[in-house]
């Protein structure tokens, strides 16, 4: 800034106020340096996001292939929904005994569309001294197993 007064001349320094903080080209410096991190953070969470939605197991989608309706308990003999099934519904079974396979029948996969929780069992009369393990009821598909199932039960909840 230039005063002039009839015997001097005089030259301040310029003091930059709040106001001219925000001008357009105060704003636009600062938008462009954040910007590529803005960008950088949106692509990493749209990543993670698509590996939590790949990797998460979804109760609704059920198997590829077989059926089982809501209300019932259906168990595969082989892993991932395949080979021999044997359904089973509330109407059929009594609850909190130990239903065996039929003969030397054994599961690898399950879905409990259920109400209620089921106990898969390594041994045929439901012993505790061997693997077992309690699925929860409403939409539960496991495709694999961690073992040979020979029997199971019904839980009230």
């Amino acid at each position: 800034m230039r005063t002039t007064t009839p015997a001097t001349t005089t030259t301040t320094p310029a003091t930059v106020t709040a106001a001219d903080a925000t001008t357009p080209a105060a704003t636009t410096r600062t938008a462009s340096r954040a910007l590529p991190l803005a960008g950088a953070a949106l692509t990493a969470l749209t990543a993670l996001a698509g590996l939590l939605v790949a990797g998460a197991p979804s109760a609704a989608a059920g198997p590829t292939s077989g059926a089982c309706g809501p209300g019932e308990l259906c168990l595969w003999a082989q892993a991932q929904f395949k080979g021999a099934r044997h359904r089973y519904e509330l109407a059929d079974v009594p609850i909190e005994s130990c239903v065996a396979l039929p003969g030397s029948t054994t599961a690898k996969s399950l879905a409990n569309r259920l109400g209620r929780p089921v106990t898969l069992y390594q041994s045929q009369e439901c012993a505790e001294t061997a693997e077992f393990e309690t699925y929860p009821g409403d939409g539960t598909w496991v495709p694999q197993a961690p073992y040979q199932s020979r029997a199971f039960k019904i839980w009230e909840r």
